[in-house]
């Protein structure tokens, strides 16, 4: 076939423009349609532009500078996430790989867009309001605060990855499976969840403490 090259040598844009083809994580999940409703957290929650990637795995450098992960795609950070405890660390291959199950088995759960199911159980699972020391010299107290929109984004991730990997360990289900059930349960704001039982938890002993 003959391609028209410009003096570069590289084809025209006319022709490259017919091979772009949009991004859909592990080519078969859209971007296209995801809804986040919660507008607090609509700035912490990456999945325009940049963002919308084939893969999870981007190697940027987010931990450099301060707020900087929130420009992490989202589903990179609950990869990243998976990454704890000693002999997970670094394994990201593995931990893509899980994500990739588990995105697998609740679009087979829900029927949904798996994406859409996982930003609606982030919006679920970050805790509202937390509580903070207050006082030195031996007088502490507990004092209510407000919770910033990035760290409700973390906490949610944080606590959604810490329950699949307690449910899996010693159990026949695998980590994959757990991570499934719990982003779904999130998502439905059940109790199930053990994102969403910490985050009533967190909200009910900051209400006390106001």
């Amino acid at each position: 076939n003959f391609i028209h090259r410009d003096g570069g040598g590289l084809p025209t844009t006319s022709m490259t423009s017919s091979y772009y083809q949009e991004p859909k994580l592990f080519g078969k999940w859209s971007y296209d349609d995801i809804k986040v409703d919660d507008i607090s957290v609509q700035d912490y929650i990456s999945l325009e532009g940049k963002c919308s990637v084939w893969l999870p795995h981007t190697a940027g450098r987010y931990a450099a500078k301060r707020f900087r992960k929130a420009q992490c795609p989202i589903v990179e950070r609950l990869v990243n996430s998976l990454m704890m405890h000693g002999r997970n660390s670094g394994k990201k291959i593995m931990a893509v790989r899980i994500v990739k199950h588990a995105f697998d088995l609740i679009n087979i759960m829900t029927k949904e867009n798996p994406i859409q199911v996982y930003v609606k159980a982030v919006m679920n699972a970050g805790p509202r309001e937390d509580t903070t020391r207050i006082g030195s010299a031996g007088v502490a107290r507990r004092q209510a605060v407000d919770v910033s929109p990035l760290r409700r984004v973390n906490v949610a991730i944080h606590h959604m990855t810490s329950g699949a990997r307690t449910s899996a360990f010693r159990s026949l289900k695998t980590i994959a499976e757990c991570l499934a059930d719990e982003i779904v349960y999130a998502s439905q704001d059940k109790v199930n969840s053990f994102a969403i039982k910490k985050k009533d938890e967190i909200e009910r002993v900051a209400k006390s403490c106001r």
